[in-house]
Parts: structure tokens; sequence; C-alpha cells
């Protein structure tokens, strides 16, 4: 902000390792996704600070996150992520600043919460946010495009 106090937080992690239809939507196989699960970043926290009230600040958060996250990311890690995921609690949010920031809706997890040792659902099922910081993004991840 202009005065110098911190608006948001907004944390980038390790994808989470099986997301059903986060791979069907990319297009991988097992043994795809095992070579190219690094290339996708997770959007593993986004907080405005409960002081800020500014219409729309939330999509332009997570829009400069995202456009300066590749670049940083080579920066630091020495390769470029192309695409970036975050996961949105079915009940308490709607995902709203995600679609305003031009993520894709792919569809829900199953329930089964970060590990997946358990067979049931034993967590709140979760919308799938996904951006593409490459349009390229299937074919540098390994996948097919849908119906081939």
């Amino acid at each position: 902000s202009r005065r110098g106090q911190d608006l948001a937080c907004v944390l980038f992690g390790a994808a989470a390792w099986q997301v059903r239809d986060r791979d069907q939507f990319i297009g991988w196989a097992h043994a795809r996704r095992r070579t190219g699960l690094h290339r996708i970043v997770n959007n593993s926290r986004f907080l405005l600070l409960p002081w800020v009230r500014c219409r729309g600040l939330a999509s332009q958060v997570l829009a400069r996150s995202v456009r300066r996250l590749a670049r940083d990311f080579a920066h630091r890690y020495g390769y470029r992520p192309v695409l970036v995921e975050s996961f949105v609690e079915e009940g308490r949010f709607a995902g709203t600043c995600y679609r305003a920031a031009n993520w894709q809706h792919v569809g829900w997890t199953q329930g089964r919460g970060k590990l997946g040792q358990w067979q049931e659902a034993r967590q709140p099922r979760k919308a799938i946010w996904l951006y593409a910081l490459d349009p390229r993004f299937r074919a540098l991840l390994g996948g097919q495009e849908p119906g081939r």
C-alpha cells in the first residue's frame, strides 16, 4: 500500500502429488506426473488482511503474484513453472477472486487430504483452480489435450 502497510499474504509451495481432476485436465499418465510435477506450483495460502477493504483487491493480488511467479521462481530455482494450482474449500469460499483473476476451475478434490492415505473422504472437498503460466503447459508437462 502507499503507507507501507501489509495488505495480503500469498504463499506458494510444492504441488499436490496426486489430484485426479487436475491430472486429467493436463492429460497426464502416472509416469509423466512423476517427471513433470515440479513444474507446477501450489498457491497454498491466500489471505487479505482483515483491516483491508478495497473492491477487487483479491483478484489484483492474485494476478500480480502469478505475473511475476515464473520469473522469480526461475531466478531462485533455475527453472520456470508452467502451471499454478490452488484448492478452495467448498462451502467456505466461492473462489470468486480466482475466477476474476482468470484462473480456471477444473474440478474437485476427493477430500482425502494432503497425504491421501485414507480411502474414504476425511477432509472437505475443495474446488481445483489452475492458472497457466505458459500456454504450452500441457506439452511442457508431457500431457495431452483432452480428447486425444
